[in-house]
């Protein structure tokens, strides 16, 4: 007689797989499709923040100053204030994010803004036409920067050659000067003080100059191709492209920018002085890093860099409301500026990091 252990081992021989289906089985690891869902999710939210970030943070600001500076902050006279301090530095800032989305990073900016204004201060107050007075600064600017390019295409280093000429352009505005200014410019008032449908002018000038960029950067070819030089000069040079004579449009376009920010900012004191101060070249080099424009070149947004801009006449304003003293407010804009570029840091590392496990989880799914 057979035991029932007995026939129990008997009928474990007879039929191999009943152990076998006894034995728990781990559990499925992931599919690799949901895994790389995943990352692809994971890398569009760190590219939202990187991109947008600098709006939601605008959007901070304000409703942080809107309770702590209730009832002057939030206001319509304000907001107007707060544009039009914002305009004039971010003219400039337009002009730094162009150079530096072209691998042309300019410092020579106080500089040019200066020679710019006392040329055309001396022209006014020696009786020339408006017009021509203008139209001069604006020309000499530019040609500072086709300098700034050209020497730079001999091998040398922008960041010394752009010192250098901010040193020779402070000095020749000064020598223009005389050391002195030229005061009641007031023939230029319809660039300065004068208000358009409520909103000063400089608000307008500002507008016009970020629309043509934005327009120019994104929707021509020569703009299109200015981008592609800042993120890979060499492989625009191998298809073909002159990436060297973008880089010099790109110096131009930068002192351009910073001639006729020299001009609108004489307009609003209605004198032209020859002191360059370095508070506009950290101030636009401050707007662009909140921005997240690439100090690397080949990416950024102009339309970033106003808000940029905006954020840093917000926090200036709703600080002065408040009654605290602006060094405050610069002590705010280089933590602001070290947050940005730290962020700018992780965001790119992390994205690479996504992107590369993503593209072997496709691998992985394609050999499967």
């Amino acid at each position: 007689m057979t035991s029932p252990a007995e026939a129990g081992g008997a009928a474990t021989r007879g039929n191999p797989g009943a152990a076998a289906s006894s034995t728990p089985t781990p559990p499925p690891e992931p599919a690799p499709a949901s895994r790389v869902a995943k990352d692809s999710a994971s890398v569009r939210g760190l590219i939202f923040v990187r991109d947008r970030g600098i709006f939601v943070l605008w959007a901070l600001v304000i409703l942080a100053f809107a309770f702590w500076a209730n009832p002057y902050f939030a206001t319509l006279n304000n907001a107007v204030l707060i544009a039009n301090a914002a305009a004039i530095s971010a003219i400039f800032a337009a002009g730094v994010a162009v150079g530096i989305i072209c691998g042309a990073l300019d410092l020579s900016i106080p500089g040019v803004a200066a020679l710019s204004s006392c040329v055309s201060g001396w022209m006014l107050v020696n009786g020339l036409p408006v017009w021509l007075a203008l139209t001069v600064g604006m020309v000499l600017a530019a040609l500072v920067g086709l300098a700034n390019g050209l020497i730079s295409l001999r091998g040398f280093n922008p960041i010394i050659v752009t010192i250098a000429m901010l040193s020779v352009t402070s000095g020749a505005a000064a020598i223009i000067a005389g050391g002195y200014t030229f005061p009641g410019l007031s023939m230029l008032d319809f660039m300065g003080t004068t208000r358009y449908l409520g909103v000063p002018a400089p608000v307008w000038i500002c507008a016009g100059v970020f629309i043509v960029g934005t327009v120019f950067l994104t929707r021509t070819r020569d703009g299109i191709r200015l981008m592609a030089v800042g993120g890979n000069p060499e492989a625009v040079r191998r298809s073909g492209i002159h990436s060297d004579r973008y880089r010099v449009f790109a110096f131009v376009i930068s002192s351009t920018c910073a001639g006729l920010g020299g001009l609108v900012t004489t307009a609003v004191v209605t004198e032209a002085s020859p002191s360059a101060s370095p508070a506009l070249i950290f101030t636009a080099l401050t707007a662009v890093a909140l921005a997240g424009v690439s100090l690397a070149g080949g990416r950024g947004s102009l339309p970033r860099v106003l808000v940029g801009a905006l954020v840093l006449a917000t926090i200036s304003n709703g600080l002065t409301i408040k009654g605290i003293q602006p060094y405050w407010a610069t002590g705010v804009t280089g933590v602001l500026l070290i947050g940005s570029l730290t962020l700018e840091r992780w965001v790119s590392m992390s994205v690479s990091k996504r992107l590369m496990a993503t593209a072997q989880a496709s691998v992985h799914t394609g050999t499967r």
